[in-house]
């Protein structure tokens, strides 16, 4: 694709915004947050739509990225979320496309995040099931009420921490099970807090 000016850069980014909102802006709207009259704002869609960043569509709330560019940006950011589905249009549709999720990024090691896989079921009431691949944070300070891992002894625990004034509290979340909740002194060499359980993967579902 064509490389783009700056202007049609700034139109470009607020119709992607726009768009991801689910409200598509009108060229009058358009024109009025760029200070701009509405035929540059005719010319700019224009060009965007030569250069192959905007499919041809007519209408006063027509805008939509074109599918060699929305391809193009989800192959670059990631997979799409999709934040609304409009009735009786498809799920898949790029107006309903809320924002793209890098998973290299958001299960990059390189500040020193790390995975741990899930053994059990102490905690299916807060959406963790056995088997499920936790991303960690590790952090020397973990807050109140926290979903972290806690190293006791050389096993790790996924649990709700609580620091109470001299005890500290593991707490499962399953109600319908025995699991209760483990409790260890403050100062107890046993108990290591590792980090927090900042994200969840699942990779087979039944």
């Amino acid at each position: 694709m064509e490389p783009l000016t700056e202007k049609q850069q700034q139109v470009l980014t607020l119709i992607e915004e726009r768009l991801a909102e689910g409200e598509p802006p009108s060229q009058r709207e358009i024109a009025d947050v760029f200070g701009m009259v509405q035929n540059s704002v005719y010319q700019l869609i224009g060009y965007l739509q030569q250069k192959g960043y905007l499919a041809d569509n007519k209408g006063h709330r027509g805008l939509r990225l074109s599918k060699a560019y929305a391809e193009k940006k989800q192959a670059s950011e990631g997979i799409p979320i999709i934040g609304r589905v409009a009735a009786g249009q498809p799920i898949l549709a790029q107006e309903n496309v809320e924002a793209y999720l890098d998973l290299d990024r958001a299960f990059s090691s390189s500040r020193g995040r790390f995975l741990l896989r899930v053994a059990g079921d102490s905690m299916i009431d807060d959406g963790i099931l056995d088997g499920d691949l936790v991303l960690v944070q590790p952090c020397k300070k973990i807050e109140n009420g926290a979903i972290s891992v806690v190293l006791i002894d050389d096993d790790a625990t996924v649990k709700r921490v609580y620091k109470q004034k001299y005890r500290i509290a593991l707490k499962p979340s399953n109600k319908k099970s025995r699991y209760k909740t483990m409790y260890f002194k403050a100062f107890d060499k046993d108990i290591r807090m590792v980090g927090k359980v900042v994200g969840c993967l699942r990779m087979h579902v039944k």
